[in-house]
Parts: structure tokens; C-alpha cells; sequence
């Protein structure tokens, strides 16, 4: 009575094989998910390689734009300041002529003065 029943070795062999099956399933279930993990990972590392040279690029485009800008703003400063000094320096160089002239010619000096006062107020008055 111990025989083994055939209908339980067949069960017992469907069993296998589709456990079997199943983990083949699962193998190539798990292999083809490694697969596109890896591919995208792939695909993200290049995105991120090319977002990030494009992030360098446009880093140094705008600090290079930054020091020409810099070097504009300094050299048209340099240019005002150099420009308010021979102003100022004609204006001192007009201001001793004058002073030369009132020392030199006092009574023609007040002449003058009274003249353009006279002729300011007729002006004014209009």
C-alpha cells in the first residue's frame, strides 16, 4: 500500500514544473527591470552631465559679461573724474584771470560790474 499514486506524482510534477516557470518568470522579470533601472540611470547621468556643462557655460558667459561691465563702469568713471578736473582746473585758471584783471584795472573792473548789474536788472524786470 505504499505504491505511489500517480495522479499525486503528476500533481507533484505539475507542481514543479510550474514553480519552475514561475521563478524563470521572476528571473527574467528581475533582469529586465535591472536592465531599464540601468538604462535610465544612464539616461540621467547624460542629462545631468549636459545640464550642468550648459550651467557652466552660462556661468561663465555672464561673469564674463560682469567684467567687461565692470571694466566699462571703471573706465568711464576714470574719464569723468579726469574730465571734472580739467574743469575745475579751467575754472580756477579763469577765476586767478580774473582776479589779475580787477588788481590790474580796478576802475574798469567796477565799471564792468556796474554795467552787467544795470543791464541784468532790465532783464529781470521784464
Amino acid at each position: 500500500m505504499n505504491k505511489p499514486i500517480p495522479a499525486a506524482d503528476a500533481i507533484d510534477t505539475a507542481t514543479g514544473n510550474a514553480h519552475a516557470r514561475i521563478e524563470e518568470s521572476a528571473e527574467r522579470v528581475k533582469q529586465a527591470t535591472s536592465n531599464a533601472v540601468a538604462s535610465t540611470k544612464e539616461a540621467v547621468d547624460r542629462t545631468a552631465d549636459r545640464v550642468e556643462e550648459g550651467l557652466h557655460t552660462a556661468t561663465d558667459k555672464v561673469a564674463g559679461a560682469a567684467s567687461k561691465a565692470t571694466d566699462k563702469a571703471a573706465d568711464i568713471g576714470e574719464r569723468g573724474r579726469e574730465a571734472y578736473d580739467a574743469a575745475m582746473d579751467r575754472a580756477d585758471e579763469w577765476l586767478e584771470q580774473a582776479r589779475d584783471y580787477v588788481r590790474e584795472k580796478p576802475v574798469q573792473s567796477v565799471a564792468i560790474a556796474l554795467g552787467a548789474g544795470w543791464l541784468l536788472g532790465r532783464i529781470l524786470r521784464r
